[in-house]
């Protein structure tokens, strides 16, 4: 039975996907994965029994991926699953920024008890009248998952779209409506949309990519839209931007110090994956990643290994070498497993900066002292032997 430590509260249907060959415990040290959500695991100490780690969502920035890397400790995210919770909340976003709904309903609030609240109604209307989608330009940064999804709504809301993503997926490539178009340039975006929306992962070449320059070359009156990561935005300058008009409003699903004084800022408590449907996927698809893992070795949506998928196990035993991205340890694997007498029915392997991952079907099974001098190679540092118990 493989042990799974929940770190956060993960969603029931995810769990019990995880199946018969699983129990859940509260003891991490103990556990063979551990799924999480938001907690921050940069000050943990893995036990040599932690085999994966899954967070229930797309962001990793809570999980030390490298150190995680040099102890053969996969870390799977959940890319995808919760794409459309977010992209409804950027849809919203663009609805409250279009139309001064929030102002519309304060105004209701202050006047719910006078007699005469509907003729009052009529005539403060005008104070909230806004502007419609249609007809406007969207600028979606980022094309993976999410921004492809808030492309597509943003036609069908009659809206002219302009897509950038330099790294854009042929998946999601595919999944694009055919009228949005396809710029190469962010100043494309910065010229020409009327709202922004930034769909990218926080890495150091993003983080502060709405600069203060940024800014200056957008039109007059943009709205932009942050429901990925604060820290894409120069807050700073966002906050002077909205303060001289040149943004008419910011809409930001991160809650801190610098965006909840921000005049014309709508601010909501990172909300955009926080819906039932959205919870429940991502602990699904978590759950499927850690039992195909630990059962077959095989590694779908890691964010610190390559992708390997030899499917179901269907021979005696599949062994699974974690090691350095080096010459010669492929070598040392095969001639180690051919001196066992076994033979490699079929093997992939797979790398990812510094690291690797070696996935082999064998005939038979591999005594210890086999496994014992695989990880006496050289760069070798972690070997897994999963039995078929089918």
């Amino acid at each position: 039975m493989y042990k799974v430590n929940c770190i956060n509260n993960i969603a029931k249907v995810g769990t019990d996907a995880l199946g018969k060959n699983f129990v859940l415990t509260d003891d991490a040290a103990t556990a063979d994965a551990i799924m999480v959500r938001s907690a921050n695991l940069h000050e943990m100490d893995f036990s040599d029994n932690l085999l994966a780690i899954a967070r229930a969502g797309a962001g990793v920035n809570n999980i030390p991926l490298e150190r995680c890397a040099e102890q053969g400790i996969v870390v799977f995210n959940t890319p995808g699953a919760n794409a459309n919770g977010v992209k409804e909340l950027v849809i919203a976003g663009m609805l409250l920024a279009a139309r001064d709904i929030c102002g519309g309903i304060d105004w209701v609030e202050r006047h719910y008890d006078d007699p005469n609240v509907g003729t009052l109604a009529e005539k403060a209307k005008n104070r909230y009248a806004g502007t419609e989608l249609a007809g406007k330009t969207l600028g979606v940064i980022g094309l993976g998952a999410i921004g492809a999804m808030v492309a597509n709504a943003g036609r069908s809301l009659g809206m002219h779209v302009l897509g950038y993503d330099p790294y854009v997926s042929v998946k999601y490539a595919w999944s694009l409506d055919r009228h949005v178009h396809h710029v190469n340039d962010l100043k494309e975006i910065w010229a020409n949309a009327d709202y922004i929306t930034i769909h990218v992962p926080a890495i150091e070449s993003t983080k502060g990519m709405i600069s203060r320059e940024a800014i200056a070359a957008m039109k007059d009156d943009v709205v932009v839209l942050n429901y990925a990561r604060d820290v894409l935005v120069d807050e700073r300058a966002m906050a002077e931007a909205l303060q001289t008009g040149k943004v008419a409003r910011y809409m930001t699903d991160f809650a801190n110090d610098n965006s909840t004084q921000m005049p014309r800022a709508i601010v909501t408590p990172h909300l955009g994956a926080s819906t039932k449907e959205a919870e429940d996927n991502c602990a699904i698809m978590a759950a499927n990643e850690i039992r195909d893992y630990l059962e077959n070795g095989n590694i779908q949506n890691s964010v610190n290994y390559g992708e390997v998928d030899l499917g179901p196990m269907s021979t005696p035993m599949r062994l699974a070498v974690f090691h350095k991205n080096i010459p010669g340890v492929i070598g040392a694997i095969t001639s180690t497993v051919s001196r066992a007498g076994v033979n490699i029915e079929n093997m992939t392997n797979k790398s990812r900066g510094d690291y690797a991952y070696s996935l082999l079907d064998l005939s038979g099974g591999l005594c210890e002292e086999s496994v014992a001098e695989l990880l006496n190679v050289d760069g070798i540092f972690r070997v897994r032997s999963i039995k078929n118990d089918a």
